[in-house]
């Protein structure tokens, strides 16, 4: 974390990132493209006192996130030699030619993080992006729009802060902050009313989360005290149903079968979150590109 300045270390905190885990991360992807090696073609091309200014410049409509933390890999990577100016904020829109952050020192520097600061920006910004387009589906219902645990191995703290700069909401961060009974769980305890009775009595203070499949689970669930009901592939009608049966008595949740087609006929049930996987899993990247302007040969 020496590595980071104490400016980025304050704006990766106030974005609730974990500074010693993100240059963890940012100095293992560094190590993985190098490969115990140097940047073969960078060391045999670029004069070794050159220096450039890199921007890195969207190329196409969307939202911001991960400015920060490609910030980052140029503290990392120029061990002070770098120095980096942005006017975009995280959770901005953005438009084609949109310069998203500067960064200057040493070219060999700049190029040697320029993937690894792209890899990072484009996928949190595509995520961001995504979770925009359905929070805007779904403007004006009274829902949210939230993320799920299918992230990628590694990247879920700054995937799900990704959510945030969308617009969005995250469930729970890990198996260990709140609970969530599913199917696989109603089998191995016997039951849904079984299942969700056995982590109320080892957890009592911690949210209890059931997924239900029909509303006779529902009335089961919701009979026992469960504080959120998770309704996974219940149809448009049947939603509507379970918010009317509901009665205010538990937070709801759909899962399952959403698309942004339907994302605001659900919302418009009453529900409370629409749970939605793809934010994380299948979001496509943002288009963002790099451009080096030589300063200076000595």
């Amino acid at each position: 974390m020496s590595s980071l300045s104490d400016v980025r270390q304050e704006q990766l905190h106030k974005v609730g990132l974990d500074p010693q885990e993100v240059a963890a991360l940012i100095s293992r992807a560094i190590a993985e493209d190098l490969n115990g090696g140097v940047d073969v073609t960078s060391v045999a091309t670029v004069p070794a006192a050159q220096s450039s200014t890199l921007d890195l410049v969207a190329r196409s409509h969307g939202v911001a996130a991960g400015v920060v933390v490609a910030s980052a890999v140029f503290d990392i990577v120029g061990q002070g030699r770098v120095q980096v100016l942005s006017s975009v904020h995280d959770g901005q829109v953005l438009k084609p030619g949109t310069v998203v952050l500067s960064a200057t020192g040493p070219t060999i520097d700049l190029l040697t993080g320029e993937r690894t600061a792209l890899n990072l920006l484009c996928h949190l910004s595509g995520i961001a992006t995504l979770t925009s387009q359905w929070v805007s589906a779904i403007a004006g219902t009274g829902a949210a729009i939230r993320d799920t645990r299918k992230t990628t191995p590694g990247l879920r703290a700054l995937e799900k802060f990704a959510v945030r700069c969308g617009g969005g909401t995250n469930h729970r961060m890990s198996l260990s902050d709140a609970a969530l009974v599913k199917d696989n769980h109603v089998v191995a305890a016997g039951g849904v009313q079984q299942a969700f009775d056995l982590v109320r009595a080892q957890w009592p203070a911690l949210d209890v989360e059931v997924e239900v499949d029909s509303m006779d689970q529902l009335d089961e669930v919701l009979a026992a005290g469960a504080d959120l009901v998770l309704l996974d592939n219940f149809t448009v009608d049947q939603t509507r149903m379970a918010v009317e049966r509901t009665a205010g008595r538990a937070r709801l949740e759909s899962s399952g079968g959403l698309s942004l087609d339907v994302a605001h006929a659900y919302a418009q049930t009453g529900v409370d979150y629409l749970a939605v996987g793809a934010l994380t899993h299948s979001a496509p990247v943002l288009d963002i590109g790099g451009d080096l302007q030589p300063l200076t040969e000595a």
